[in-house]
């Protein structure tokens, strides 16, 4: 579909909006420290884990991020499927965390967000980013003006936490007045090092500095997201023995690497995987787990108007690393679903349609097929939307959830 604005006439509407915004509600980031999490993958448990760790140490906080917004303790889920909310609704938002004696923000911050200006005048205190790979390149249109989207959260932040694990860290940290704060798995260098790292069916466990940190979480893309947030913990002068309570409490994400129980023997898990990158690690952490051999079912899809260039990239990571596909809707907006699946399987050379490789547009059909052909031990990767609640179809929001429609299934086949 032929876009009518020109995207930059748009963002100065936002920038407009902003302003307005800032003026209105009085630039309450000024009264208050809020912290920014950015990046590709991880975002949006990064965000959960620094929020425990300041909450553990005595703090009020309130936090937005892509599942859930949290405010005074109490929980909301987002239904809006945006990471970022509008300019107004931000600043309505750390006005109120501030009118309620809120001692944090915690801001998922998205790089749409950053390049449309609807977090302009967010007097940023902390900026982490998680990670850069592909992603959103329908919007950005190439990878050096996604990092440069990113790289403005920067701008913002006296502070500055980086993962040396990431491609290109060095763009990160080329701002020396600021605070740095680095994180890794393998890099000697890093300021907070993970060491003595062990990883199992639901859980982690590593060592930081002769402390010993346990995760009900599993893969190393979990250690990274804890890293991520006890650098903030350090930049916060929360000790680590505060930090190591706090995240372990942490039962789980939804959406995010999560299980579903079952009587019938199954590993379900449900991600919201949406990215080459997040898909490659996700399938490298189940061959890990896959002790038995057993079989590995895959049902995913991709997103309408969004990126295309990565869905017959997805396909081929995918097949690649399972037994059966089913390549299925997602969240097709206004393109055709039948248009983005047909993109996805291009990717998929290494199996048969209709023995070991399905295209379904019907999502709950294929989640059924493949719980059907599930066997004792197997596991089954439901991938793309993790805990969203609806799906866009057009302009339309119909009620979607990946857990409850599996649980329902369960039921109809006992």
């Amino acid at each position: 579909m032929k876009k009518i604005i020109p995207q930059k006439l748009k963002n100065y509407y936002h920038l407009v909006q902003a302003i307005l915004a800032n003026l209105w509600y009085g630039y309450p980031s000024r009264k208050i420290k809020v912290i920014g999490v950015t990046g590709t993958n991880g975002k949006t448990t990064t965000v959960q884990m620094i929020t425990k760790i300041l909450e553990e140490a005595g703090n009020k906080v309130a936090m937005t991020s892509t599942i859930n917004f949290r405010f005074n303790g109490i929980e909301k889920i987002n239904k809006t499927k945006f990471t970022t909310l509008s300019a107004f609704t931000v600043q309505k938002f750390i006005s109120e965390a501030v009118l309620s004696h809120h001692d944090y923000v915690v801001l998922e911050t998205s790089s749409h967000s950053l390049d449309q200006y609807r977090v302009w005048g967010v007097k940023y205190d902390t900026a982490i980013i998680t990670n850069v790979t592909r992603e959103h390149l329908d919007y950005h249109k190439t990878m050096e003006k996604y990092r440069q989207a990113k790289k403005l959260l920067f701008k913002k932040a006296k502070n500055i936490v980086v993962n040396l694990d990431m491609k290109k860290p060095e763009e990160f940290l080329q701002d020396t007045d600021k605070k740095i704060i680095t994180y890794s798995l393998k890099n000697n260098q890093a300021d907070i090092l993970a060491k003595n790292i062990e990883t199992g069916i639901d859980k982690s466990s590593f060592i930081i500095k002769n402390q010993e940190i346990s995760l009900n979480l599993m893969g190393n893309f979990n250690i990274e997201n804890a890293l991520a947030a006890i650098s903030v913990g350090t930049l916060e002068n929360i000790n680590l023995k505060i930090c190591a309570k706090a995240l372990e409490k942490i039962k789980g994400v939804p959406g995010r690497m999560e299980s579903v129980a079952n009587n019938k023997g199954l590993n379900i898990i449900i991600d919201y995987a949406v990215t080459p990158d997040s898909l490659e690690k996700l399938y490298e952490l189940i061959k890990k787990l896959n002790i038995q051999k057993k079989k590995v079912i895959a049902v995913f899809g991709s997103c309408g108007e969004r990126d295309r260039g990565k869905r017959p990239i997805m396909g081929e990571i995918v097949a690649n690393s399972t037994d059966y596909v089913f390549v299925t809707n997602e969240d097709p907006y206004g393109e055709d679903p039948w248009q983005i699946i047909n993109e996805v399987a291009r990717g998929i050379k290494n199996k048969q349609e209709n023995i070991n490789f399905w295209k379904i547009v019907d999502r709950r059909e294929a989640i059924k097929k493949a719980l059907q052909i599930a066997r004792s031990g197997d596991f089954v990767i439901v991938t793309g939307k993790g805990a969203e609640e609806t799906m866009a179809i057009r302009k339309k929001r119909i009620t979607w959830n990946d857990k409850k429609i599996i649980q329902k299934i369960l039921l109809e086949l006992e």
